[in-house]
């Protein structure tokens, strides 16, 4: 009985001391976290292509490898939802998703709205596996000025 009692306590000890329990969802999720959001486009929100592509949301893989984001969903508070194709992140790479139209690259991804996604005065950019489980997510206030690197 008193084995049982100890085991837990000695493997949690052991995990502790090895950072298993202290990873963030992004690091247990190969390393992808949202590392910065442009959610006011440089001056005025007129709807045209280039204002909707002035708002992006950067990924940042920080691991060692490659990690594939088919599947992953990219999402605001009000669920406007970004579903990543067939698309890989390299090891130690970055990859924005504008909201507007554009032709993507290795680097950059595109939603092809017509709207805003991600509201001025306050919102969350939340990424999720295919599977829905959270991976990061990053939220601003009024206080932030036009970005936020999270």
């Amino acid at each position: 009985m008193r084995f049982r009692a100890t085991l837990p306590a000695a493997l949690a000890g052991a995990a502790l001391l090895t950072g298993t329990l202290l990873s963030t969802p992004a690091q247990a999720a190969g390393g992808v976290t949202i590392s910065h959001v442009w959610f006011d486009s440089p001056g005025s929100d007129n709807g045209s292509n280039a204002s909707l592509n002035g708002e992006w949301v950067q990924l940042k893989n920080t691991s060692r490898s490659a990690v594939s984001l088919k599947g992953w969903i990219l999402k605001d508070a009000s669920n406007h939802k970004y579903v990543f194709p067939n698309v890989r992140i390299g090891a130690g790479k970055s990859l924005k998703v504008h909201t507007g139209k554009g032709t993507d690259t290795a680097a950059h991804k595109y939603q092809n709205r017509r709207a805003y996604v991600w509201n001025n005065t306050s919102d969350t950019a939340t990424l999720t596996r295919a599977s829905g489980a959270k991976v990061d997510s990053c939220s601003w206030t009024r206080r932030d000025p036009s970005d936020k690197w999270c």
